[in-house]
């Protein structure tokens, strides 16, 4: 079985000083499995897509967040107007001598970042592109000290997807997200919208605006993701992870995950399995 892609620092960053580089992804293409040399940071702007990391799914658009370190397998899939930066990053190469581990999670690498702190973020990256193409030494701790700002903010303003008591107050569209997250099976964006007092015409402009989706479409597409997930990593029955998905027919859900994926829930199941078993005999 082949080894997947391998990215190389010499390939993205500007010197063998220069610890930090942008790579503007406007749109991100389907790219294959790869692992790095350095770490790094995705931002997702706009549009959608799926993103799988060390086998796991994740449907992304606008607001999505990932920590990603040299040893994570990724790959980009069924892409559709997908905005994002990648922060490419080498703390080999840090000088300000500080504790890295107190400001990048150690664990948790899938976040979503609040609409203030995408603001924030953004004016930084620019910032951060501008100095990190450059060489000489002023140039290099400027990087530096900009990519603290970036991950101070990314710190103060990312929330876990499924937990809207972490968000600030007037975040209707983190809230919307983080409130399909949480009951991704049995969301209803009317309730949603009585409950906090907010027009569903207006939140579902702001939605398509952001996203490139209707919340609908972004539903129904993040339960795909999820069944996707159930299926490549559990040994659940099928009618089961329809229902954890939201679908209470597990006949139309078959119908919908083929019509999506091109093969049958028990094929998908399938075909990850063999890939499972040739991944360890490779070893």
């Amino acid at each position: 079985m082949s080894e997947p892609l391998r990215l190389a620092k010499a390939d993205y960053l500007p010197s063998d000083l220069m610890p930090v580089a942008i790579a503007d992804r406007a749109p991100q293409q389907s790219f294959p499995p790869h692992i790095h040399e350095f770490n790094e940071l995705v931002i997702v702007w706009r549009g959608n897509g799926l993103h799988v990391m060390n086998d796991h799914p994740w449907l992304v658009t606008c607001g999505d967040l990932f920590y990603v370190s040299p040893e994570d397998c990724h790959s980009y899939e069924s892409v559709n107007e997908l905005v994002l930066d990648n922060i490419i990053y080498c703390p080999e190469r840090f000088r300000l001598g500080l504790d890295w581990s107190n400001f990048l999670p150690q664990e948790q690498k899938a976040w979503r970042l609040t609409t203030r702190g995408m603001a924030l973020a953004r004016n930084v990256i620019q910032q951060l592109a501008q100095e990190s193409a450059k060489s000489d030494r002023l140039s290099r701790q400027l990087t530096e000290a900009l990519f603290l700002q970036l991950v101070l903010i990314l710190q103060r303003h990312r929330y876990a997807a499924d937990e809207a008591w972490q968000l600030p107050e007037g975040e209707q569209l983190d809230l919307l997200m983080s409130a399909i997250q949480g009951q991704l099976a049995h969301f209803d964006l009317t309730d949603f919208c009585r409950q906090h007092q907010l027009s569903e015409r207006a939140l579902k402009q702001l939605f398509r605006q952001q996203t490139g989706m209707t919340p609908g479409q972004y539903i129904r597409q993040l339960r795909m993701c999820k069944a996707k997930f159930l299926l490549r990593s559990t040994p659940s029955l099928i009618g089961d992870v329809a229902a954890l998905c939201g679908f209470e027919d597990s006949n139309y859900f078959s119908v919908a995950f083929t019509r999506e994926t091109g093969m049958t829930p028990s094929a998908f199941r399938q075909r990850f399995e063999q890939h499972s078993q040739l991944k360890a005999a490779a070893l």
